[in-house]
């Protein structure tokens, strides 16, 4: 029942949301094409006698709890040590069709095949869909698992503004969840975002934990002048100052062996025939430890800084946001990879440098795992982000086996 599932599954999503000149994905949080999605997730519970169940930030969970126990009757003191399975729905901009839906379409698919093969849980299991994982819409990474465990305050969260000025405490209520109050361990299953499974010929992999990330905001301040009648040594250009900067992070990540990325930038006042007063650029770093990423950001701001005082302009870097390294809980993932059987299948263990759910519960002190299915192409966050039907079937029938051994 797990393939017909999945691969309906799979077909009802494929449409929601897709750009029909490239071919990506916009799903941008509390926008149309997620919310036809969180309706899908609903459905999808509802179909299979799950209990769904929503935070005021718009995170949730479907729940199937052990037989005469209901999650939503106030029964929550005696379903403690509850497991929680699932990803997200929202997407980058232009992104691939499996980053987070593939973790959730999965979960339901697993609980089919647990039921297939007659297991009846002791312990709740929940299928989450948390929000705002990507950050496209409100620049936060993680948000929603960030607010569901507290570690990132409503009273900040709700002044948050995306790029058309719309405030978050306008979107959704907001106040104090109590959604993972009881859970003791989560499993996520994601696709992967590099090429690790690929060079290891394996289908599923196990993560050992999460680079350390961040995301700066650059603001280049200059003076606005004329292109054509201000002679170049006259100017004071943020532009310059941006370029030369953009390229210091890309050397600065390679003579280190991590991760630079300047991917948006805004210009005012973005004429072709002016020179700009202003740039914003926003970088995001990864780097193997916190202490290789404070150091690759420092040599990078550095640089910005000795190039602004070449260009007669200004440069304030600001952290919107820093995650530290996070290594996922060792007893579970050795219990989770038991299940798994290395008679059945290889199973490597491997990091990710991608950010994930998984790494704020685990930060919070819910123990945490991760699964990962092979990504022949190794891209993500682009239309050409991939997984092959056989591998995401290999996919549900490890986290089937992980959910088992957890609840059954």
């Amino acid at each position: 029942m797990a393939q017909p599932d999945f691969e309906r599954m799979w077909r009802d999503l494929a449409p929601i949301g897709r750009s029909t000149s490239s071919g990506g994905y916009f799903r941008q949080p509390w926008l149309s094409a997620e919310l036809e999605l969180r309706a899908w997730f609903r459905e999808a519970a509802t179909a299979r006698g799950l209990e769904v169940e929503e935070d005021p930030f718009g995170n949730l969970v479907a729940w199937w709890p052990p037989q005469g126990v209901s999650r939503l009757a106030g029964a929550r003191t005696s379903t403690s040590g509850a497991v929680l399975t699932g990803s997200h729905l929202d997407s980058v901009l232009d992104g691939g069709a499996f980053d987070g839906p593939l973790g959730v379409v999965s979960s339901f698919a697993a609980i089919d095949l647990m039921r297939e093969r007659g297991v009846a849980p002791t312990r709740p299991l929940g299928v989450a869909a948390f929000v705002e994982e990507e950050g496209s819409r409100f620049d936060r990474a993680c948000l929603g698992s960030r607010l569901a465990v507290g570690a990132a305050s409503w009273a900040d969260a709700r002044e948050l503004t995306d790029r058309d000025g719309v405030r978050l405490g306008d979107v959704v209520e907001g106040g104090t969840s109590t959604l993972l109050d009881g859970v003791d361990a989560y499993v996520e299953l994601h696709v992967e975002q590099g090429r690790g499974l690929v060079d290891q010929d394996a289908a599923v992999g196990i993560g050992s934990g999460i680079w350390p990330h961040g995301r700066f905001r650059y603001d280049v301040a200059g003076r606005a002048d004329h292109a054509g009648t201000t002679r170049m040594e006259d100017r004071a250009d943020p532009m310059l100052t941006y370029a030369m900067t953009a390229l210091a992070a890309n050397k600065q990540a390679r003579l280190a062996g991590q991760r630079a990325t300047f991917g948006r930038i805004e210009v005012r006042p973005n004429g072709t025939n002016a020179v700009p007063s202003h740039v914003t650029a926003w970088l995001d770093a990864r780097a193997e430890s916190d202490q290789a990423l404070a150091d690759l950001v420092a040599a990078i701001e550095r640089q910005a800084v000795d190039r602004a005082d070449r260009d007669g302009t200004t440069v304030t870097v600001t952290a919107e946001s820093v995650s530290g390294q996070v290594a996922f809980d060792v007893p579970l993932r050795h219990e989770v990879a038991a299940t798994l059987g290395s008679e059945r299948r290889r199973v490597p263990v491997l990091p990710t440098q991608a950010g994930h759910d998984a790494g704020i519960l685990q930060e919070a002190g819910i123990r945490s795992s991760m699964l990962f299915v092979r990504n022949p192409t190794g891209i993500s966050h682009s239309p050409e982000e991939t997984a092959g039907t056989a591998d995401c079937l290999a996919g549900v029938e490890a986290l089937a086996d992980a959910l088992t051994g957890l609840v059954g």
